[in-house]
């Protein structure tokens, strides 16, 4: 993985002007836009856009623009050009793009946002290729464009049978004028003859055969290794250290404090070790002694906060989130109430590859080259900007795939680090956290507390519902703005479930400041959110006598659609959830069976990231408490298409057993100001063994737009598996992780 490799695949994109190709590309805005180039040179390759390179011997090489970070991104976009082009999936050849929106568009991953955010534009730049090919067939053969179709890499005239491969009529096409995109015919989706298939990932053989394709394994000449000690305390710096006798160690070429930044989002202070290898820098880090200014962050501990939520609960919340009715009136009124306090500690995560990133900074012209496993290479562009003042003009940013990204990658820090010690480093440096640096330092998905009432009438109809969420704020590194975006889990939406559905609703919200960085983590406040409500409902439904699948159809209504009530909010597509609901009880055959003492079955629903799933969990608890997830059945509505099956099959697995992880085992310790744990030793994760025995997977296919599956088939799972330990052994399970209940039973 060198710089000329990566050069190469901007090269023949940008060299594609001078050649006799045209150049059908996305504008910044991500809409589609056409432009003819001028004939240059002749080349032996032709480029007919922006995103597809056609050899003369018929070979396709696609580009790939969004970050691949395992969710099997970098193969299903290209499948929809491939589609629409009409060529055979061995024909092609997918190359990962680097960093450059004005000729791609936005390129990030998160949100499970890129396929419906570039589905339909890659229809169109498939089927705007195609048309051209085509017409210059017609052209060739001098027969109406109507009487010829394309397939597998060529087009063919019906009544002449007559052939003619891409590889012979991109050039001609290359001449003709670019159509309207929004006026090219797409195929009818019921001629798809690759998208719903099953397609293995365009890396997967390199991945079992241990080639180089991640940030951690980029290697360029010269280059020199770089580790970064940051204060174990939040918000800390470095007083002095002592670098002369850490510079005089073997293989160690400098070393230097980092003044930093003081905002969250900027550069961390910290000591900076660079040396000729990896090991040569961690050995040097170890004989590394920092005098720390520790700061306000060494008095936080959990269980001082959850002290303050303690408190915080038996108060009115600071803020207001919903109110609708009269709460307390119809708590009064109910014939029967419910109580629970719901609490989840911060997590961190724990994607396989610690943070990296290499950086070349030349001092002649001020340029910089980053090679960045991100899912964020934008933001992280301007981050660098922003933070040494290099324009953007002067940053390439080659995106390199990552291993695992959950939401850190979003963030840019370790971006930064990176450039910082490269402006001080005449070589290439490929800077490389710790697994204890990545566990100490992440930015956490935030903890937090619940504390809720519910109440259900005489009918067993719930009636009310009030919950006060104790969360974090981390303002003061926020320039004074309140981290509690959406997008970290912090800040829980008016419209959140059941808001909107029932008359009296009170949604309260107590913000605890603390010096702790947070971002977004899977399925960001989905992973959280729906494990509290999904088991506070079932917990109104059994304290109601009633069925669990029936009392939440009950609850969802009998309205198709449940608009929103705030300006951020999203329609509620309730007919949807509730034929997963209905699917997923057919396929789990929900009350059909019956189950001993130790085992029982759960179920949960939820809508997130413009996805909607519901789950049933299976589950055996002996009597010593020890749990096995016999089954886990999911249904899945995500639109009119799943573009890779063996893809979207892999990311609902994959969420069933992430979330399953994420509910048994990990939880960060905080004391005074520091994150306990240091490393998979006692920051623990699933294994083997622990897996679901068996995962069934079902998808509704409906006339609603295409939709990611990064996130939502993550969130049913913990209450899924919760209320079925539950129906198991009588025993509620809420605090995570499981580890802190009890599940005995005699």
């Amino acid at each position: 993985m060198s710089a000329p490799l990566s050069a190469s695949r901007r090269g023949f994109l940008r060299t594609s002007a001078v050649t006799g190709a045209f150049m059908l590309g996305m504008s910044a805005d991500g809409a589609l836009a056409a432009t003819a180039r001028a004939a240059g040179s002749p080349s032996p390759d032709f480029v007919p856009n922006a995103f597809i390179r056609i050899g003369r011997d018929g070979r396709v090489t696609l580009i790939s623009k969004q970050p691949e970070i395992g969710q099997g991104i970098k193969t299903s976009l290209p499948m929809v050009i491939a589609e629409e082009l009409e060529v055979a999936w061995k024909d092609v050849r997918v190359v990962q793009g680097d960093l450059d929106t004005a000729l791609y568009g936005p390129q990030g991953a998160g949100g499970s946002s890129s396929t419906p955010n570039n589905y339909e534009n890659f229809h169109r730049l498939g089927a705007t290729a195609r048309t051209m090919l085509v017409q210059a067939a017609a052209n060739a053969w001098k027969v109406p464009a109507a009487e010829c179709t394309a397939a597998n890499g060529a087009v063919i005239h019906g009544p002449s049978k007559r052939r003619l491969g891409y590889g012979a009529l991109a050039e001609a096409a290359s001449k003709l004028p670019v159509p309207d995109p929004a006026q090219v015919v797409l195929k009818d989706p019921a001629t798809f003859t690759l998208l719903g298939t099953r397609v293995g990932g365009v890396d997967n053989a390199a991945i079992v055969a241990g080639r180089p394709l991640f940030g951690i394994d980029v290697r360029l000449p010269g280059m020199l290794y770089a580790v970064y000690a940051k204060c174990p305390v939040f918000g800390g710096k470095p007083v002095s250290a002592n670098l002369d006798a850490v510079k005089a160690m073997p293989g160690v070429k400098d070393a230097f404090l980092i003044e930093g930044t003081a905002n969250l989002n900027g550069l961390r202070p910290g000591v900076a070790i660079v040396a000729t290898s990896t090991w040569a820098a961690l050995r040097a880090r170890r004989s590394l002694e920092v005098v720390w200014d520790e700061g306000e962050g060494a008095g936080h501990s959990w269980a001082g906060f959850s002290a303050q939520a303690q408190a915080a609960s038996k108060k009115a919340g600071a803020a207001t989130v919903r109110k609708d009715g009269d709460v307390p009136a119809a708590l009064a009124g109910a014939a029967k109430v419910v109580e629970a306090a719901y609490s989840y500690p911060f997590i961190s995560h724990a994607s396989m590859e610690p943070q990296n990133c290499t950086a070349l900074f030349k001092p002649e012209d001020g340029s910089l080259e980053l090679w960045a496993p991100t899912q964020n290479p934008g933001a992280g562009q301007a981050l660098v900007t922003t933070t040494f003042g290099i324009p953007k003009e002067k940053i390439t940013l080659h995106i390199i795939r990552s291993g695992g990204g959950f939401g850190r990658r979003l963030s840019s820090d370790f971006i930064v680090e990176a450039t910082a010690i490269a402006r001080k480093v005449a070589a290439p440096v490929k800077l490389t956290w710790t697994r204890e640096d990545d566990l100490q330092h992440d930015h956490f998905r935030p903890g937090g507390f619940h504390f809720l009432r519910g109440g259900v009438d005489a009918a067993g109809k719930a009636v009310a519902w009030h919950n006060h969420f104790v969360s974090f704020a981390n303002r003061v590194e926020r320039d004074g703005k309140s981290v509690l975006a959406a997008g970290s889990g912090g800040s829980l939406a008016a419209d959140e479930f059941p808001g909107r559905w029932l008359a009296n609703c009170q949604v309260e919200q107590t913000n605890l400041e603390c010096r702790i960085p947070m971002g977004p983590w899977r399925a960001p406040g989905s992973c959280v959110f729906a494990w509290v409500l999904h088991s506070f409902i079932d917990e109104l439904a059994h304290a109601a006598g009633r069925d669990p699948l029936a009392f939440r159809m009950e609850l969802l209504g009998d309205r198709d659609l449940v608009p929103a009530s705030t300006e951020r909010g999203l329609p509620y597509d309730v007919k949807r959830m509730r034929n997963v609901l209905r699917e997923v009880a057919e396929r789990a055959g929900w009350g059909k069976k019956t189950f001993p003492r130790g085992q029982g079955q759960g179920i949960a629903f939820h809508f997130s990231h413009r996805g909607y799933v519901a789950q049933v969990a299976e589950v055996t608890v002996s009597r010593d408490g020890k749990l096995k997830v016999d089954r886990v059945v999911v249904a899945a509505d995500v639109g009119a298409q799943i573009v890779n099956l063996s893809g979207a099959e892999n990311q609902v697995e994959g969420s069933v057993i992430d979330g399953l992880s994420t509910m048994m085992f990990p939880e960060l310790t905080l004391d005074k100001g520091r994150i306990v744990q240091s490393n998979f030793h006692d920051y623990g994760l699933l294994r083997m063994p622990d897996t679901p025995t068996k995962i069934e997977t079902h998808f509704i296919k409906t006339a609603n737009p295409v939709t990611g599956l990064g996130e939502p088939a993550l969130p049913p799972l913990a209450p899924a598996v919760c209320n079925a330990i539950f129906a198991a052994t009588g025993k509620r399970v809420r605090q995570l992780p499981l580890s802190k209940t009890d599940l005995s039973w005699s």
